[in-house]
């Protein structure tokens, strides 16, 4: 099953903009144009408050797959800092139930949070998410800004891009989840758990076929 392509675009454009709508909503949860109130661009703090909002609002039984981050800068170039930071993105599922006890059915809903400034909106697709494991329980002790600075200081090119995603890619081989700065062209990985830094992707390694895994970023 391919991953849904279309939300990670929707990302890219709503970080670099923020001019997009949500063009879906959940009865009841959201609105088209819901803000959410952040006392600052900080991606620990905007993961913190989004599962705060995923578990008043579905309950404990969510997955949080993904969050992306646009930087000010490109990685190579002299003024790319992680304080200053253009947007963040979380992206979560969860499964509904509806009906009643006689005739029951589920639903299963992305949840995808954008946080530019001090601005946020709330985007509700009935989709499914896929290639990612949940990060939920993950003991992930590297934060944003600790990832950045090992890829600054790591003897490597930088990727010409603005982009980060942490998340825990499904692959053939297990890995932790990573911080993954780059585009298609070249990417290097931070582990989120120990802060090892490789330009090779863990939880591929070195099988061939598989050099490119952000296939689907702009």
């Amino acid at each position: 099953m391919k991953r849904f392509n279309f939300i990670l675009v929707a990302v890219c454009a709503i970080l670099a903009c923020f001019m997009i709508s949500c063009n879906s909503c959940k009865s009841g949860k959201t609105s088209n144009s819901e803000e959410v109130t952040e006392g600052g661009l900080v991606v620990e703090r905007t993961i913190s408050t989004d599962r705060e909002y995923m578990f008043v609002n579905y309950g404990e039984d969510y997955r949080w797959f993904e969050t992306c981050i646009l930087l000010n800068a490109f990685l190579d170039e002299e003024n790319c800092n992680p304080d200053s930071i253009v947007g963040v993105s979380n992206v979560f599922q969860a499964v509904i139930e509806r009906g009643d006890s006689t005739s029951q059915s589920y639903d299963t809903e992305v949840v995808l949070f954008s946080h530019a400034g001090d601005e946020s909106q709330i985007d509700v697709k009935h989709a499914f998410w896929v290639e990612d494991l949940p990060m939920n329980d993950e003991d992930i002790t590297v934060t944003f800004k600790q990832a950045f600075e090992r890829v600054m200081q790591a003897n490597c090119p930088k990727p010409h891009s603005k982009q980060c995603v942490l998340r825990k890619q499904l692959g053939p081989k297990a890995a932790n989840p990573q911080y993954i700065f780059g585009n298609t062209k070249s990417q290097l990985y931070v582990d989120a758990v120990t802060g090892e830094v490789s330009d090779i992707n863990p939880v591929f390694g070195d099988v061939e076929g598989f050099k490119m895994p952000l296939g689907e970023w702009p």
